[in-house]
């Protein structure tokens, strides 16, 4: 089913826009969720309260791209259900590892967790990452989006795990460069 019949589904109060939903998206649901919580059960918890924040937001949200809207609905849930199991227990982990990559553009600027959050260096994050070649574009967004691991984004492009280390760690630099220029580093 096309999106725009699956919005109109939700704009209508009609149940089918869930299952239609979920037929369509729901893998690639899953898929964002297990990359950040590595656990089945918390993932298909966050997939599922995906659809009822979604049944929420429409109307008045009528998304242009509704996969990407529910992506960054299941990304933004299953951080927050990360951040709160690893409450307690930080120091381990793919996300700490990815957040600690992150952490070196913004230079005694705080934990990342916080200053992502902010609109302004969101946006001018989106911005960056929007201007990047294709490819430096999609590896970053597959590394810091959606949280895969460097393994399966070397396999997915053809290139061995230090070539897309390399490209995260020279992008990472242009990164911190570029939040320099904004003003967001000093």
């Amino acid at each position: 089913m096309e999106d725009a019949l699956i919005i109109d589904l939700y704009w209508q109060r009609s149940e089918r826009a869930i299952a239609e939903t979920d037929r369509k998206y729901g893998r690639y649901c899953m898929t964002v969720a297990e990359n950040i919580l590595r656990d089945r059960e918390d993932s298909e918890e966050c997939v599922s309260d995906t659809w009822l924040r979604a049944w929420n937001s429409m109307p008045p949200a009528r998304p242009s791209i509704l996969r990407a809207f529910l992506a960054r609905i299941t990304r933004n849930l299953s951080l927050d259900r990360w951040r709160r199991r690893n409450a307690e227990r930080r120091g381990g982990g793919e996300m700490t590892v990815l957040i600690d990559e992150l952490e070196e553009c913004l230079e005694g600027g705080g934990r990342v967790e916080e200053s992502v959050e902010a609109s302004e260096l969101a946006g001018c994050i989106g911005r960056f990452v929007s201007g990047l070649p294709e490819r430096e574009g999609n590896i970053f967004t597959r590394r810091y989006f959606f949280a895969e691991e460097i393994p399966e984004i070397a396999e997915r492009y053809g290139l061995t795990d230090n070539n897309v280390t390399v490209i995260l760690s020279r992008t990472r630099g242009r990164l911190k460069q570029r939040l320099r220029e904004e003003g967001f580093l000093q």
